[in-house]
């Protein structure tokens, strides 16, 4: 009988659930999973386990969660013999030179972008920001350089009209899951021949911060919506009142019209929406969050709120 392949699987978030559980279902032998840390989570700070640690326990798999990866040219001791293959996705450490050449054949990403384009921390959010009609995930051989390795293999997906980022985050971590499962046997074998990347091509996709949840009233309403679509579920779009009120946005759309007006009025608010002059076009917010509360509709806040004689502020 022959033997199944070592895999050791490196991966913290949810994204990385369906990759790691497909390798388990197909017989693929884990000997170790690399996860992040236990974190403080929540307002009280409680301890937390990474999704991918919470799956390899309920497998009974040795995780190993180092804080930084050791310079070192050698993996620590327990961690047994060279696998064929390390497997990464959403693992959170920069990989040293010595862990990539660790593993007998190659170190594979399972990366959700069609590469060249979004390389980096943030490819999903990128992606609807920029308004690009497509996506995908990228089985990418690893190199040192920040996903610049050659490419074995890619799976295009569709990004929908209204779909946010939690919504393709879900889409592509099972379409990673499977373009690593129909990639992984000419992998192992030797046949499928990774292919470099397009150097003229390349476009990056940087961390997405905090700071960047304000939306900016100057911009186009089309931008503002791509924006509230990108932003969930973190950090979340939001807007401030002029009287100080910061509402966050969940869903909001780009009206196809021409009028406008001064930028961050508020044109109407109705049961049908609020509805907010833009630096190029209106842009109408259907669900919203105030401090304190649950994310509701527009109708709902209205019904307790009035915005009658107020604006956002840029």
């Amino acid at each position: 009988m022959t033997r199944a392949a070592a895999i050791v699987f490196a991966g913290t978030p949810q994204f990385a659930v369906p990759a790691l559980q497909a390798l388990l279902d197909a017989g693929y032998d884990v000997p170790i999973v690399l996860t992040q840390p236990d974190r403080g989570a929540g307002r009280g700070r409680r301890v937390a386990t990474s999704p991918v640690k919470q799956l390899a326990q309920a497998h009974g798999l040795r995780v190993h969660q180092p804080a930084k990866l050791p310079p070192s040219p050698e993996p620590p001791g327990d961690w047994d013999a060279r696998p064929d293959l390390l497997v990464v996705a959403a693992y959170g450490l920069l990989l040293p030179q010595w862990l990539l050449d660790w593993p007998r054949i190659a170190a594979v990403n399972i990366h959700a972008s069609l590469l060249p384009r979004w390389r980096g921390a943030a490819p999903i959010q990128h992606a609807i920001l920029a308004g690009d009609a497509q996506t995908g995930i990228s089985i990418m051989k690893m190199a040192v350089r920040l996903d610049a390795g050659p490419v074995y293999a890619e799976e295009p997906a569709t990004i929908g009209a209204e779909e946010t980022a939690a919504e393709l985050h879900d889409r592509l971590s099972v379409l990673g899951a499977q373009a690593l499962l129909a990639s992984l046997p000419r992998i192992l074998d030797g046949t499928l021949e990774p292919k470099p990347q397009d150097a003229a091509a390349v476009t990056y996709a940087p961390k997405i911060t905090k700071q960047q949840a304000r939306l900016d009233w100057r911009s186009a309403a089309v931008a503002l919506a791509r924006q509230v679509r990108a932003f969930d579920p973190w950090p979340v779009a939001e807007g401030v009142l002029d009287d100080g009120r910061i509402l966050r946005f969940w869903s909001a759309k780009a009206l196809d019209d021409s009028a406008s007006g001064e930028p961050g009025a508020i044109v109407s608010a109705d049961p049908a929406g609020i509805v907010v002059a833009t630096g190029d076009g209106r842009l109408r917010i259907d669900v919203l969050q105030p401090p304190g509360s649950r994310p509701m509709s527009a109708r709902a806040y209205l019904n307790a709120h009035s915005l009658a004689g107020h604006r956002f502020v840029s």
